[in-house]
C-alpha cells in the first residue's frame, strides 16, 4: 500500500468517525461506538460519549452494552433457520395455522412461516391484544411485532428451550461471548436508552430472559464478531460451527413477490440487497448480497460478503436520526462504508 494510500483510508475513516459522532449529538445519544472488521481483522474502533446523561455517567469503552433493540431478530432468526434445517419446522412454506392452533385459523388464513419471517405476514395487533389483519399474506410488507412474538414462542415449543438458550449452547459459547444476553438485572456495563433528552436514561430491563423483551445488551465488539459468523458461513476459528446451509438460509432473500418493487427485501428478519430499493434500509452504493440489521436505539449491524467486511455501530437514543427522513440517515451511513472500500 503506497502513502497516498494510507492517507486516503485515514480521510475516509476521519470522515465516518465524523459523521457517527455528528448524528450521535443530532439525535441527543449519550453515547456512539463504531467497529469496523474486515479479512476477520479489526480495522477501525472507536467509542464516544457516556452510558447515559447523568452527571457521573461511565465513559464508553469496549466493555460497554448496549441495548440492540430490533437487531435482536437477527438472533431469533438463525434460531429459526436452525429448525427449519433440523426439521423441527417442516417447510418454510408450512401454515402458520399448524403451529399455532391456540390462534383463530380464519385469521391466519394462507400465512406461512416465511411471511412471519419476512414481515409480509399482514398481521398487527391493537392496545388490547387483540389481532388484526392489515392484508392478505404475501400482498405487501408492514414492519410489525406479532411475528416476533410468535416466533419467538414457536422456537421454545419446538425445541423446550427459549431461543436464547438454544443460541447460548450452540453459538454463544463456541464463540467465547459473555458479553451478549437478554438482561434482567442491572450492571454497571449497560448503557442507559434516552427516550427523552431532558430525562434521565431508562435501563431497558426485562422481566425474563427468554426473549420475548426488548432486552437485549451486547458490547460493540461482540455485535461485529456475530455479523462475522454470518460473514464466515458459520465458521468459528476455522471449524464449522453453525451449518453452513442455516446462515445461507437467514441472510438470502426468502420474502414474495411483491406487486410493489420498492419494498425492501427480506432474508430471516435480515435486509438483504439485491437492488436499490426505495424504502430499504440499505443505500444505493452498497453492493448486491450485502445483508443488515437495525434497531429503534441506534444499532446496526452490516455484511458485506464482496468486501469481506462486518461493520457494527452502536447508539443510545430511541428513535432514529431524520424523523420521516430516517431512512435517507440510515442508507448513507452504509453508502459511506461501502465508499469506504469500492476502490473502483
Amino acid at each position: 500500500m503506497t502513502g497516498s494510500d494510507i492517507l486516503k483510508d485515514l480521510i475516509q475513516w476521519n470522515k465516518l468517525i465524523s459523521w457517527v459522532d455528528e448524528i450521535k449529538d443530532k439525535n441527543h445519544s449519550t453515547a456512539a461506538a463504531l467497529l469496523i472488521m474486515k479479512d476477520n481483522e479489526v480495522l477501525l474502533e472507536h467509542y464516544s460519549g457516556k452510558h447515559s446523561n447523568t452527571k457521573d455517567a461511565r465513559q464508553i469503552d469496549h466493555q460497554s452494552r448496549f441495548n440492540v433493540a430490533s437487531a435482536r431478530k437477527s438472533y431469533l432468526g438463525l434460531a429459526v433457520a436452525f429448525a427449519i434445517h433440523e426439521g423441527k419446522i417442516k417447510s418454510l412454506d408450512d401454515y402458520a395455522a399448524d403451529y399455532f392452533e391456540d390462534m383463530d385459523p380464519d385469521l391466519l388464513g394462507e400465512t406461512t412461516i416465511r411471511h412471519l419471517v419476512t414481515h409480509s405476514h399482514g398481521l398487527d395487533e391493537y392496545i388490547n391484544g387483540n389481532l388484526i389483519r392489515e392484508f392478505e399474506p404475501g400482498e405487501k410488507w408492514a414492519y410489525r411485532g406479532v411475528n416476533i412474538v410468535m416466533m419467538t414462542k414457536l422456537i421454545h415449543h419446538v425445541y423446550g428451550k427459549s431461543f436464547p438458550e438454544l443460541l447460548k449452547e450452540r453459538v454463544f459459547k463456541p464463540l467465547g461471548f459473555s458479553k451478549t444476553w437478554w438482561e434482567i438485572s442491572d450492571s454497571e456495563e449497560l448503557v442507559s436508552v434516552i427516550v427523552n433528552p431532558e430525562n434521565e436514561g431508562e435501563r431497558a430491563l426485562g422481566t425474563s430472559e427468554d426473549g420475548l423483551d426488548k432486552n437485549l445488551f451486547v458490547n460493540t465488539r461482540e455485535f461485529a464478531e456475530w455479523g462475522n459468523l454470518f460473514l464466515n458461513k458459520g465458521k468459528v476459528y476455522g471449524q464449522q460451527s453453525v451449518p453452513e446451509a442455516v446462515i445461507e438460509m437467514a441472510t438470502t432473500i426468502q420474502n414474495p413477490s411483491y406487486s410493489d418493487k420498492e419494498l425492501p427485501q427480506n432474508g430471516f428478519f435480515w435486509f438483504v440487497q439485491d437492488e436499490p430499493r426505495e424504502r430499504s434500509e440499505i443505500g444505493s452504493r452498497v453492493p448486491r448480497g450485502s445483508y443488515q440489521i437495525l434497531g429503534v436505539t441506534g444499532p446496526t449491524l452490516l455484511v458485506i460478503p464482496e468486501y469481506n467486511v462486518v461493520v457494527a455501530k452502536m447508539y443510545n437514543k430511541r428513535y432514529n436520526y431524520g424523523g420521516e427522513h430516517y431512512l435517507y440517515y440510515l442508507k448513507e451511513f452504509s453508502n459511506l462504508v461501502a465508499d469506504s472500500f469500492d476502490k473502483n
